[in-house]
């Protein structure tokens, strides 16, 4: 029986390979795993919306499974669909996040229950993040204006030559205020303050009567790594950026050649791999 009672994957470059599918060998350890008793939690920067279409083709909804979204904004139980976790984007920062986004010359944007909602609809990284989701993009004139419903998340895009000054930049303007990281070259993740996956992973961890021990999780960005340091054993992708290889207890293969499904086979099943 393997000590790891809880999955914690990212999706994008990590669980899904460079055509946003999971491979037939991960996806077949996965339900080996589930089978075994594992909850399997899909945790992304992604919207909800963004998340339900993989996990229904993994049947966590039979399995027990979780989708935390919005990089631990929320975390919702997938029978149920009832809300674990639930962190909205304060409302009086939102037009203070957009006009310095259009500032630097990046783009901000967030999410409704139909899709993405920005300004600038044709972005080629809004775009980008549209096919990602596999979601439909809402133009609107005032994106401050727009929102008078809670969110979880702004997300704000640009050229990844421009991002990790915009990056520092915002760190040093929200100090205190927001969290804010990359989850790729072109994406800066603007979040409640305190907000991140290992974070919310140890809400659902107490919930289940669980401990970090007990917890294997999966990543490759900037983001997860909070989440590979938090977990009992964090693993890698063979493309995560350095900073998550060097906290990773293992390195597994890249997302085009099954790097969740050979790490699950391994630490999980059991199996020579």
């Amino acid at each position: 029986m393997t000590q790891y009672k809880v999955l914690a994957l990212d999706l994008d470059g990590t669980l899904t390979n460079s055509d946003k599918i999971v491979t037939p060998r991960t996806k077949a350890a996965l339900h080996q795993a589930a089978e075994q008793g594992v909850r399997i939690v899909l945790a992304s920067g992604r919207p909800t919306a963004g998340i339900r279409p993989l996990a229904r083709e993994l049947g966590l909804e039979q399995t027990g499974g979780y989708i935390l979204s919005y990089n631990g904004g929320k975390i919702i139980e997938c029978a149920t669909g009832q809300e674990m976790v639930q962190h909205p984007f304060p409302a009086e920062l939102i037009p203070t996040v957009c006009t310095f986004a259009r500032y630097w010359n990046v783009v901000p944007l967030t999410y409704d229950n139909e899709g993405i909602v920005t300004e600038v609809p044709d972005h080629p990284y809004v775009l980008e993040e549209a096919r990602i989701n596999k979601l439909p993009v809402r133009q609107v004139p005032d994106l401050p204006a727009e929102v008078t419903y809670p969110v979880n998340k702004l997300l704000l895009v640009g050229d990844p030559v421009d991002m990790p000054h915009v990056e520092e930049l915002m760190q040093q303007e929200f100090a205190g205020k927001l969290s804010i990281y990359r989850s790729a070259p072109f994406f800066i993740e603007t979040m409640p303050l305190g907000v991140e996956k290992a974070a919310s992973l140890s809400v659902l961890l107490q919930t289940l009567g669980l401990t970090p021990a007990e917890l294997m999780a999966c990543g490759d960005g900037w983001n997860d790594l909070p989440m590979i340091k938090f977990a009992g054993l964090g693993v890698a992708m063979g493309n995560a950026v350095p900073p998550v290889k060097a906290a990773a207890g293992f390195v597994s293969t890249d997302n085009d050649h099954d790097g969740v499904g050979v790490a699950v086979e391994r630490f999980i099943l059991g199996q020579e791999v």
